[in-house]
């Protein structure tokens, strides 16, 4: 990203100034304080994910995926950019310029490609909910961020061909800059295919998947179970006892999809317009004789980028109730529950829960990031376990809807 910023061929440098004092200041200062909190922010989110084990879900996956990305495109690109305010040159040398040159990009497309895989997980999850038990699982989606990581790491890889550093010479100094080694020109076609790869692209099936998924919360509410065993478990349970709560459960399932979906379009509305002003100014300048460099403009365009992968933790934070928990829990500020109740021994019915390889329920297929108060909470107040105890089965019990 800095890379734009270097003078097109053949243009006279004349003599060159330093930053302003006041540019060094608010430059250093709002670099710092975002790309801090991004950092912290972005770690917490990998902790509480890869640490907690009822928040391990596909969607978390895609979220501790983009939460990678973000915190390298804060390293790689938001501290070199100290480092160019106070210093006025590249001093990272010729390996730092491949290495940051690469990071910087890999972050960008493997955050970019994280949204996508988010943004088709929740389609099939609220509008395929049958496909869904089989195609929105944990281990698939671990498979979908490797893949993601590794085709980008591998689409990245010729920017360590392209990146070189190059000494600008002034009338009255000589500075160091990491730049492309290919002319303007040539370098045009391959940021209009990055850019069409990444942005326009993610951005269209987003537009559209997110339409549909729309259509279907908020026009034409969805069951509070997509899974047909799970009904008929219920209206078994009414039949021989009694049935728990299910008008509640209904709205309540369906508002936490609700509640869930919105979170994650707001990441993506963010996406677009925090990367917006840097794409439109690298758009207009290609078609420009001389581009336009407005040094504050050009920090506006870098903070919004810088900001865009530091806030998406504060969203999580705002509107999700379980990344609302889990982050006091690792801050140790609110107070420390167990993550599961004790061991218990009850005789469960096996079309309703049963073990999975990864230890987990059939219930995490459902892909419900941020069950704001689930059935089950309803049947467990205050982290205690209920049973249903039907009179006529002389004291069976069975375990609440989970």
């Amino acid at each position: 990203m800095e890379n734009d910023t270097s003078v097109p061929d053949n243009q006279t440098l004349g003599v060159w100034t330093d930053y302003s004092v006041e540019y060094k200041v608010v430059s250093v200062f709002l670099v710092s304080l975002i790309c801090g909190v991004g950092i912290v922010g972005n770690v917490m989110v990998i902790l509480v994910v890869l640490t907690t084990k009822h928040m391990r879900t596909p969607t978390n996956c895609y979220l501790v995926s983009l939460a990678a990305a973000d915190l390298m495109v804060l390293t790689a690109a938001g501290l070199p950019n100290i480092s160019d305010a106070l210093c006025g040159q590249w001093v990272y040398g010729y390996a730092g310029c491949l290495g940051i040159t690469y990071f910087q990009y890999l972050g960008i497309n493997a955050s970019s490609c994280s949204i996508t895989a988010f943004t088709v997980e929740r389609y099939i999850a609220i509008c395929h909910p049958i496909k869904a038990q089989f195609l929105c699982t944990l281990s698939r989606a671990k498979k979908i961020i490797m893949l993601v990581w590794a085709l980008t790491s591998v689409y990245c890889v010729m920017w360590l061909f392209l990146s070189d550093t190059k000494k600008l010479v002034y009338d009255n100094v000589a500075l160091l800059t990491c730049a492309y080694k290919v002319s303007r020109s040539h370098y045009l076609p391959i940021y209009f295919t990055d850019f069409a790869v990444f942005y326009v692209l993610p951005l269209m099936l987003a537009t559209v998947l997110y339409g549909l998924i729309a259509r279907i919360l908020f026009l034409n509410p969805l069951p509070s179970d997509p899974k047909g065993g799970s009904k008929k478990w219920k209206r078994e349970a009414s039949q021989g006892g009694r049935m728990v709560g299910s008008s509640s459960s209904s709205s309540t399932t369906a508002a936490s999809r609700r509640q869930v979906t919105k979170m994650l379009a707001v990441v993506v509305i963010l996406f677009a317009l925090l990367w917006m002003p840097y794409r439109t100014l690298v758009v207009v300048n290609s078609f420009l004789g001389k581009p336009y460099l407005d040094t504050w403009f050009l920090l506006f365009c870098r903070l919004c980028i810088y900001l865009n992968s530091a806030i998406n933790p504060v969203i999580y934070n705002a509107m999700s109730q379980k990344f609302r928990t889990a982050f006091k829990k690792l801050c140790h500020c609110g107070p420390q529950r167990m993550e599961k109740p004790a061991s218990y021994s009850v005789a469960l019915t096996y079309s309703v829960i049963k073990e999975t390889s990864n230890g987990e329920s059939p219930d995490h297929f459902t892909t419900e990031m941020d069950e704001l108060h689930s059935p089950c909470d309803q049947c467990m107040p205050a982290g205690k376990m209920q049973y249903v105890v039907d009179a006529s089965l002389s004291g069976r019990e069975q375990l609440c809807s989970m």
